[in-house]
């Protein structure tokens, strides 16, 4: 027992982006109300986002920039000693999209709200059917 509750507390940060998901999951698949929805799909972004995030850093690491010229060779560089900036810029443009996403989403449900007067999916659907 105690070797599984060290490895729940070790690896916390991948529980918490379990979480996340499924709080996201749930939202967009279990509620009715689509800003409910909206809001899940940018929950489920997000914890993907901070997920890229955390496998891209490196303890003892640092930024790969090189503060020495070549000179005598006597400082040489090790691809080791340095974080990988590929993820973060990457997970930079995704929060660029997630934003994006999120304001298209909720200008469409806005104008879902002046068409039907509502934001319930099963509403939506009489309506539509009624027509």
């Amino acid at each position: 027992m105690n070797e599984i509750a060290s490895f729940i507390i070790a690896k916390y940060n991948y529980w918490i982006y379990i979480v996340l998901m499924m709080i996201g999951l749930y939202a967009m698949i279990v509620k009715n109300n689509l800003v409910k929805k909206i809001i899940g799909m940018n929950i489920f972004q997000t914890a993907i986002i901070l997920f890229y995030v955390s496998i891209g850093t490196k303890r003892g690491a640092t930024i790969p920039i090189i503060y020495h010229g070549h000179g005598d060779g006597s400082h040489a560089v090790h691809a080791t000693d340095y974080i990988n900036p590929l993820p973060h810029v990457l997970m930079l443009t995704a929060i660029v999209v997630s934003v994006a996403t999120l304001g298209v989403a909720l200008a469409i449900a806005l104008k879902v709200y002046r068409r039907y007067n509502t934001l319930e999916e099963d509403e939506i659907f009489t309506q539509i059917r009624r027509k």
